[in-house]
C-alpha cells in the first residue's frame, strides 16, 4: 500500500513523540511492504515564529493533498498567559479541522494491568477499564458566533447544532458499540441546554435502528462523577464538542497518564491522528516525555488504512512492553526509559515479532537481549 502523510510535529514536546511515531512506521512499512511517504510543515506557535500564522497555506495545502495527517501537539506559555494575544497556536488546529470537515473525534481508554497502581483511582474501580469517546468536533460552542460587547464588559459563544451534524457522528458511535460490547452512553445537558435536547432526541431516533444497543443518558455534570466512579461500566461514549473535550481529558486519570492516549479525528475525505496530550513545554527536549499516545495513534491511522493486522501487531506489541514497565518517567520515576528508547524497544519488537525477550540493563540504555 502507498500511502501520503502530512507530518505535523507542532509545538513542545509534538516533534520528540511524532519522531518516535514515524520509527515505528518505518519498521511496518518495510515489514509488510508498505511505501509511506512524509512531507512535514510547522503549525502552532512554531509557525506563528516562522510566518506570524498558526496555519500557514503551504501547511494547509500539503494537508488538503495528503491521504492522513499526523499531529505533534500544540501550544505555548507565552500565549497562554496573554489573553490579549490575538493570534494563537490553538487557532491554527481549529482552523484545520475546520478546513478539513473534521467531524468526529475518536480516543479510546483502556488500562494496563502492570500500571493500575500508577492511577489516582482505586484499583477496583478502573481495573478492566475499555472505552471509546466520539466525540463531535465540528459543531458547538467552538465555533460558533462569538464576541463582546462595544464596552467589552460581556461577552458571548453561541452553541449551535444540527440535526446533520448530530446524525453523522451518532450513526458511528452506534456502530462501534454494535461491534464492541453493545452499550452507548449520550452524554448532554438536556435538563437545561436546547441543543442538549436536539441531541437527546436525535440520538433516541437513531437508536431504533440499533435494538441490541443498550443507551444510556446522563447529564454531564453527573457523567463526569460516574466516569471516575464506575470507568469500567462505560462501552462508548457519545458527546458533543465541548463536553467531550472535557471528559476524555478527565478520562485521562483512569490509565494513570495523559501520555497513553491517542486519538483520531474522522474527515469527510482526510482523517487526522494525534495523542490527545498538550506540548508539555516543561519537558520538551529532555527526551523526557511519553510517546506511546503518539505510537498508538499510527496504530489507529493504520486501522484507518484498512491495516488491521498492522495496527494490532503495534498495539500488541505495547502492551508487551507495558507490561515489562518500560515505561517513561511519568510512569515510574525510578526506572524509567527515555522517549528515544521506546521508539527504539517497540521499533526493535516490531521487527523481529518475538513472543519473549530477556531484558538487561534497559534502565542503563542498552537495548534488549535477545
Amino acid at each position: 500500500m502507498k500511502k501520503k502523510i502530512a507530518v505535523l510535529p507542532g509545538d513542545g514536546i509534538g516533534p520528540e513523540v511524532t519522531k518516535q511515531g514515524i520509527k515505528v512506521l518505518e519498521v511496518i512499512a518495510e515489514r509488510f511492504d508498505h511505501d509511506f511517504e512524509y512531507e512535514y510543515a510547522s503549525v502552532g506557535a512554531v509557525a506563528i515564529e516562522e510566518s506570524g500564522d498558526p496555519l500557514p497555506e503551504k501547511t494547509l495545502d500539503i494537508c488538503m493533498n495528503s491521504d492522513a495527517i499526523l499531529f505533534g501537539a500544540i501550544g505555548d506559555p507565552k500565549y497562554d498567559n496573554d489573553p490579549s494575544a490575538k493570534i494563537r497556536p490553538e487557532q491554527g488546529l481549529l482552523r484545520l479541522r475546520k478546513a478539513l470537515k473534521l467531524y468526529a473525534n475518536i480516543r479510546p481508554v483502556k488500562t494496563y494491568a502492570s500500571l493500575l497502581n500508577r492511577s489516582p483511582l482505586k484499583r477496583g474501580r478502573i481495573e478492566g477499564t475499555d472505552l471509546v469517546i466520539y466525540r463531535e468536533l465540528a459543531g458547538g460552542i467552538y465555533f460558533g458566533e462569538k464576541g463582546r460587547s462595544k464596552d467589552g464588559k460581556s461577552a458571548y459563544d453561541h452553541c449551535t447544532y444540527s440535526v446533520e451534524e448530530i446524525e453523522r457522528i451518532s450513526k458511528m458511535a452506534f456502530e462501534a458499540a454494535k461491534s464492541r460490547r453493545k452499550k452507548l452512553t449520550l452524554i448532554d445537558k438536556a435538563n437545561v441546554l436546547e441543543t442538549s435536547r436536539l441531541w437527546r432526541q436525535t440520538v433516541q431516533a437513531i437508536s431504533e435502528n440499533y435494538p441490541d444497543v443498550e443507551v444510556e443518558y446522563l447529564f454531564v455534570d453527573n457523567a463526569a462523577m460516574q466516569l471516575i466512579l464506575r470507568p469500567n461500566k462505560f462501552d462508548v461514549i457519545l458527546t458533543e464538542n465541548m463536553f467531550g473535550d472535557i471528559i476524555s481529558d478527565e478520562s485521562s486519570v483512569i490509565t494513570g497518564s495523559i501520555g497513553l492516549l491517542p486519538s483520531a479525528s474522522i474527515g469527510e475525505e482526510i482523517s487526522l491522528f494525534e495523542p490527545i496530550h498538550g506540548s508539555y513545554p516543561q519537558v520538551a527536549g529532555k527526551d523526557l516525555a511519553n510517546p506511546i499516545a503518539a505510537i498508538l495513534s499510527v496504530g489507529m491511522m493504520l486501522e484507518h488504512f484498512g491495516l488491521y493486522e498492522e495496527a494490532e501487531l503495534i498495539n500488541t506489541n505495547i502492551d508487551f512492553m507495558i507490561g515489562k514497565e518500560l515505561v517513561t518517567q511519568d510512569l515510574n520515576s525510578r526506572n524509567f526509559v527515555s522517549c528515544s528508547k521506546v521508539g527504539d524497544i517497540l521499533s526493535l519488537l516490531l521487527d523481529l515479532n518475538v513472543s519473549d525477550v530477556q531484558f538487561e540493563n534497559m534502565f542503563e540504555g542498552k537495548l534488549p537481549v535477545i
